[in-house]
């Protein structure tokens, strides 16, 4: 603008630009006049808005400007043109008052309308921003490292692969493309660096860029998996329970007739060792079915507070007898040290599976690793490695699939379709791979720290008398002292008067409006550990909302059970 004559006759342009550069950095209100090249005078008035940007009034004050150089040249001779013109400016400036009031007033309603979508925007528990036709950030509602831990905040004039990194960008990239081809998009993809779940939803902007929306999804991605495995055994059941019964009948018919069959006199010599041949396969069929039955069946997940490391170490009792003598099995324990809602019988009973199916890979000589650690306080981890052949190309595409095998006879192929269905069921996944020194198996299961052991005040949240009796006593016997509440509401205000209250124990449906669900949402940083009871399936939605708010104790449950969910003084101070 200056070398085109917009600022008149500037001698030094590049001094003229830095000092209009320091000018605007500085980002405080300013008033210039400038002469343009076409002769004409502008004023310009320029006031910032606190979230950035500027609102800028234009005028045109030539004639101002030639009615003041009239003046000079001509003061004696024109004075009544003088008043005339007076009148005028006065007029003039009037309307630029009332301009001025009109402006102020426009951006103090702008700044006030932007300060409320902010403050929306950044209280939604979701990452939302725009990003232009290059890929730079636009805007940011300053959330993503909520979403996805590790990033940076300032993300303005950014390239979103440089803030996202390669493996997430490239996951998003097809959906982003489409958006920007005008097409609305939605991904779901797993963030490696944090090890979360995330959902993405890309709107096109008709000014060539897009609109993001990003949702850490781990949570409902671990529920959905677990009531999905939960169904889907369901109806393995139901197919399999009508087989297996008439399947049963005609076993035991085999072995009754079979065994009718050894006790008859002049059979031929021969046939001894058939009969019992078949009667070993019959056998093996009853022993079968037993396991589908085991499989398929229902299987409640009972979460207690457990020690990873005196779970190894038992797990280590039970392995090592099984391994040959040349075979040795080492355990990594990389967790921190505090106690974490598990199954512990059916995660011992998973790796148990995997180290002897290591075992029959490894033969007579070998090591076998385990390593536990935690990922990104989302996952516990248990990596299983050996010094075996490693998994066939067919092992790794059907691993999971029921019946498929490599031990040809020896082997049952239910192994690992039961570790895979037990994890699943968890919320958790399964995964196999090879590496340079053998296999490897990965396990994870959702990461829940344990509830706090408490001897405490107690509130007890039910609203039906005789069961809050009961479980009145179940923790007075437990040595806990016991306020009660019959809703959410009430349960809110002996919170604000109590704050000696150590425990939390509600049910999810309550009396009133208000369930456990809101009562655990109500609850601030400092509130008290919070346990949900309740009786709900647990493919209903209020029990799958509740898993992502506190640990559920299932109905109906015994002074055992709720121990399990806390921690026990003797566990917490190892």
């Amino acid at each position: 603008m200056a070398n085109a004559g917009e600022y008149g006759d500037v001698s030094d342009v590049g001094a003229f630009v830095s000092e209009r550069v320091v000018q605007a950095r500085a980002f405080e209100p300013h008033y210039m006049e400038r002469t343009r090249a076409n002769g004409r005078t502008i004023s310009v008035e320029g006031s910032p808005l606190p979230q950035g940007g500027w609102v800028t009034v234009y005028t045109d004050i030539s004639r101002t400007k030639q009615q003041e150089a009239l003046l000079r040249a001509r003061s004696d001779a024109l004075s009544g043109q003088v008043l005339a013109h007076a009148e005028k400016l006065s007029a003039t400036n009037r309307e630029l008052a009332a301009m001025n009031t009109a402006l102020e007033e426009a951006k103090r309603q702008l700044t006030l309308s932007e300060a409320r979508t902010r403050l929306t925007t950044e209280m939604m528990p979701a990452h939302i921003a725009h990003v232009d036709a290059s890929g730079r950030y636009t805007y940011s509602n300053r959330r993503l490292t909520a979403v996805m831990p590790g990033r940076p905040i300032d993300l303005i004039g950014r390239k979103i692969r440089d803030i996202l990194g390669p493996q997430a960008h490239d996951s998003i990239t097809p959906a982003l493309d489409k958006a920007y081809a005008g097409k609305p998009s939605i991904v779901e993809f797993t963030d490696e660096a944090s090890a979360r779940r995330i959902r993405g939803a890309f709107t096109p902007d008709t000014g060539g860029g897009v609109y993001i929306l990003s949702m850490d999804v781990t949570e409902e991605t671990q529920n959905r998996t677990a009531s999905q495995q939960t169904r889907r055994r369901e109806a393995a059941a139901q197919v399999i329970s009508g087989l297996a019964h008439d399947f049963s009948n005609l076993l035991t018919i085999i072995l009754g007739q079979q065994s009718r069959l050894a006790r008859l006199d002049g059979l031929p010599i021969n046939a001894p060792p058939l009969i019992e041949g078949t009667l070993a396969a019959a056998r093996r069929g009853g022993a079968l079915l037993s396991t589908i039955a085991d499989m398929t069946g229902a299987r409640t997940m009972r979460p207690a507070a457990t020690d990873i490391g005196n779970m190894l170490a038992d797990l280590s009792l039970l392995a090592r007898p099984t391994l040959p003598a040349a075979l040795a099995f080492h355990f990594n324990n990389h967790m921190p040290d505090q106690l974490v809602l598990l199954d512990s019988g059916l995660v011992q009973d998973a790796l148990l599976n995997l180290i002897l199916n290591a075992r029959d890979a490894c033969a007579t000589a070998g090591t076998i690793t385990l390593d536990v650690r935690l990922v990104h306080d989302t996952w516990i981890e248990f990596i299983l490695q050996d010094t075996g052949p490693g998994f066939s190309a067919a092992a790794l595409e059907n691993g999971f699939a029921p019946f498929f095998t490599t031990k040809g006879a020896e082997g049952s192929g239910l192994g690992l379709p039961m570790v895979y269905d037990m994890a699943k069921s968890a919320g958790g996944d399964l995964r196999l791979a090879n590496t340079d020194t053998g296999a490897k198996v990965t396990m994870r299961l959702p990461y829940r720290a344990a509830v706090p052991a408490t001897t405490g005040l107690v509130l007890l949240v039910e609203d039906a008398d005789d069961l809050r009796a009961l479980v009145r006593d179940m923790l007075m016997g437990l040595g806990h002292s016991v306020i009660e509440a019959a809703s959410a509401d009430e349960a809110t205000a002996l919170l604000a008067d109590l704050p000696d209250i150590s425990l939390i124990l509600s049910d999810i449906q309550l009396v009133g409006e208000a369930t456990g669900l809101d009562l655990a949402e109500r609850l601030g940083a400092d509130a008290p550990p919070l346990v949900l009871m309740t009786s709900l399936p647990t493919d209903d939605a209020l029990f799958l909302k509740a898993q992502t708010l506190a640990p559920v104790l299932r109905k109906p449950f015994d002074a055992q059970d709720l121990t399990a969910l806390i921690t026990p003084k003797s566990m917490a101070a190892q």
